[in-house]
Order: structure tokens, then sequence, then C-alpha cells
């Protein structure tokens, strides 16, 4: 902005404020509307000074259409300078004038006094804290419970202002309190995506409390959350799969969870660019996968992952089945879905490091089963292994070396294991591994030595 065009605004904003100050209800209406729609135009430093007049028409004025005009205006302003006009807005008091004139207010001021809190709130969170602090919670509560809040448009608002809200700790647990675990629900039903997705997360953060996670199953948290799941953006997705993860944790919904059709969900966002979206989507598997149809359905998605092109999914998947390798009620499901022959030549054919590595660690779980070591040791698994001793990754050869140690172990096996037990990282890898089964056997023997000796102590000897 050049110094002429500074010098143009500053002179309109002197006209504004000359306006507001002395002309008649009209011509101040009239400013105050003209001020909205350039408000997306006007710089920020001058929005910034018009706050102060706004908020003072919130006081002062003495007419319904200025007083309506007035927050329309800040509706509008609280929206512009990527959140800064929202802050500047509810460090003035503009946060308690609207909340005193909400309840005495008509429809059509309610929904534009609730719109200018919706925006203040959402865009900064010292002024949810704000809001809260003053009783702006019992008051959102109380009019969406009350049976004059009969408009929708009116009822989403609310619930707008409700999920940003309940992002604040000591909302929360207001809300489970005050029994209204089914309004934060119905906030992650309707409205606008972002503001469900808020409600979402608020949902995942309030399923970590045992007490919350049964009402929130009770008031329809699931479906909302699989919605979302199912329809929303990547971040969104994020949210709703990271919430249904809390939820799935308890062992009561871990069926419910999956019953609503989340294992192909949790697929998509295991192959999404996004990190996050890789580790929540593995989490979830782990737990979902505790009950033998979820680690059917869950197994032949990774298989379909795992025989695809793209080495980044292909090793997320094989991370899954790294994971669920220790899981005995897997075992033969892997075997069902030819788990171990499609690991064997993927790690003969694979030219990524990540890939190669997930593989050799699951190779590697896999090798303390003696089933599992006899099919390995039959498709060939050996020698493939003991090539990738060699691998440039070091993370690739001990994982090797591992299901190479246990291999060896078993009498049935040694005989072919070629070279591999004098190659260096095999000596290594085995002695650590061998460190390892004894420090767990000292910590074993020192419990149940403690144990008995609490068994048996005799308070006379002191």
């Amino acid at each position: 902005m050049d110094q002429y065009q500074s010098q143009d605004w500053l002179q309109s904003l002197h006209q504004f404020e000359h306006i507001i100050a002395t002309s008649s209800e009209s011509l101040q209406v009239e400013s105050l509307i003209k001020l909205s729609h350039l408000s997306n135009r006007i710089p920020v430093s001058i929005l910034v000074s018009t706050v102060p007049i706004l908020v003072d028409l919130l006081d002062t004025s003495t007419t319904h259409s200025v007083l309506k005009a007035s927050v329309y205006c800040l509706k509008c302003i609280s929206c512009q300078g990527d959140g800064k006009l929202a802050v500047t807005i509810g460090q003035s008091r503009a946060i308690h004038r609207i909340l005193c004139l909400l309840p005495q207010s008509e429809l059509a001021l309610q929904r534009v006094l609730l719109k200018c809190i919706r925006n203040i709130v959402a865009f900064d969170g010292p002024n949810r804290v704000n809001l809260v602090r003053i009783g702006g919670l019992k008051v959102v509560i109380d009019m969406l419970n009350s049976d004059t809040c009969p408009d929708d448009s009116l009822r989403r608002l609310l619930l707008d202002i409700l999920s940003a809200l309940a992002l604040l700790r000591e909302v929360r647990r207001s809300v489970f309190n005050l029994r209204a675990v089914g309004l934060l629900v119905e906030a992650c039903k309707v409205g606008k995506m972002v503001s469900r997705a808020r409600a979402g997360q608020a949902i995942g953060l309030l399923g970590l409390v045992k007490r919350a996670r049964r009402e929130l199953v009770n008031s329809g948290a699931i479906e909302a959350l699989v919605d979302l799941l199912r329809n929303g953006d990547v971040s969104t997705r994020l949210v709703a799969g990271n919430a249904l993860g809390v939820i799935s944790s308890h062992v009561d919904y871990i069926r419910p969870v999956a019953e609503h059709g989340v294992i192909p969900l949790y697929a998509e966002l295991l192959q999404e660019q996004e990190p996050l979206g890789k580790e929540i989507a593995e989490d979830v598997f782990c737990i979902l996968a505790v009950t033998d149809d979820n680690a059917v359905a869950i197994v032949e998605h990774l298989v379909m992952i795992m025989r695809g092109n793209d080495n980044e999914n292909v090793g997320a998947a094989a991370d899954v089945v790294w994971d669920l390798s220790s899981y005995k009620h897997v075992l033969p499901v892997f075997h069902n879905f030819g788990v171990i022959s499609l690991l064997v030549e993927l790690l003969r054919t694979s030219d990524d490091s990540n890939v190669k590595e997930k593989i050799c660690g699951a190779i590697g779980q896999l090798s303390y089963n003696n089933a599992e070591r006899v099919v390995i040791a039959d498709l060939g698994g050996i020698s493939v292994l003991i090539n990738m001793l060699e691998d440039d990754s070091e993370e690739v050869k001990d994982n090797a070396a591992q299901a190479l140690v246990c291999l060896y172990e078993d009498p049935l096996l040694c005989d072919r294991m070629s070279g591999a037990p004098s190659h260096p990282v095999f000596l290594r890898v085995q002695e650590r591994m061998v460190q390892t089964r004894a420090a767990e056997l000292r910590l074993a023997e020192s419990v149940r030595q403690m144990t008995v000796d609490e068994l048996t102590w005799n308070p006379a000897l002191g």
C-alpha cells in the first residue's frame, strides 16, 4: 500500500468516525454497512482502529438498526487479518457486551450476535477462555437445551461455538458434568466441516476419560466420527480416525466400531501421504485386530496394499504385519492369505530400504514360532535373509540377523544357514540377543524373589 492509498484510508476512517459521532441514524447505518462490505479490502491497521468505535456503539446505541449494523460489522471484521482482528475484538469488551445482548434480542439480531461470537472464538484460543470465564458456555448450552431454540440456523451457530469452546479441557469437563455430551456429538454431525472436525477432536480428547466414553458412544459418537472419516478432507479424516481409535481402545467398543465399516477406511488412511495418517491407521489396526473377524478383514486389506506398486504404502502395510506377527490368533490368518510367501517374495525383489526393513522385522517376529520358521525356510527365506546381511541399511541388516538367529536356534534348520553364523552382523546381533534374554531372566528372577521375601518377611525381625 503506497503513501497516497494510506492517506485515503486514513481520511475515510476520520470520515467514518465523524459520521458515527454526529450524524443521523440512517447515515450511521449506511456507513456501518459500507464498512462491512469493504472489510475485506480495507487495510488491517485501519480496521483495528474501527473496533473501539464499533464496541462503543454496542453500549451507547439507542436504536435497534444501528445496534444490529454494528454487530454485523464486527462479525465481518472479525474474519479479516488471519485472525488478528478476532484477537483485537476479543481484547475489547465486545464479548461481554454481546453475551449480555444475546438473551434479550430478537431472532434476527441473535443470529448476527452468534455469528460474531462464532468468528471470534474460532480464530483465537484466548477468546474462548474469555467467553467461558464470563459464563458463555452456560448461555450456549442453555440456549441449545431451550424449547425456544427451534431455528436450525441458530442451533448450528450455537453448535459451532460449542465445538470451538470444547477444545478447552475445562469446557469438556463441564460438558460432561452438565450432561451435554449429546450436544457435542450433535456438533460433530451438523454444520460446516471445520466445525464438525473441531467437535470430533473434542470427542477424541473427552474419550480419553473412561467415564465419558460410554456416554459418547450412547450419544452416537461412533456414527458421527465414521461419517467424518468417510467424507471429510485429509485433516478431518486424521482427526476422526484418531478419535475413533481412542473410543475403540476400550474392549467393549472394538466390535461396534468395526461393525460400522471402518476397516476399509483405515486402509485408505494407511495409504495417505500424510505420515500421521499411517501412524493412526497402524495403531487402530492393532486394536481392532484383537478379534478374529477383524483380523481377517485387516489382513486382507494389508495383502492388497503389499501387492501394489507404491513402496511407501507397501512399507506401511508391512509395518502393520510386523505388529500383528506377535498376535497368536492372527498367525493362521497369515497362512490363509499367503502373507509369509508374499513377505519373502517382496524381500527378494524390493530395492526399497524401508520396505526391506519392515519385512525383515516382520519375518524376524514370525521366526519366534516353530510353524512359521518352517514355512520361511521352505520358501527360501533363509538365503534371502542372508543376502540382507550385506545391505547398505543398518536397520535392514540388524532385522535380518535377528530373524536368522531365531532360525539358527531351531535344530531342524541350523544346518541350512550356510555361512551366516560366522558373519559379523549375525554374531553381533546374536550376542545382543543373548544379553537381552539374560537381562530379562534376571529381572524375572528378581521379581519372583522379591515376592517370596515379601511373603516370608517377619516384622519382628525388623
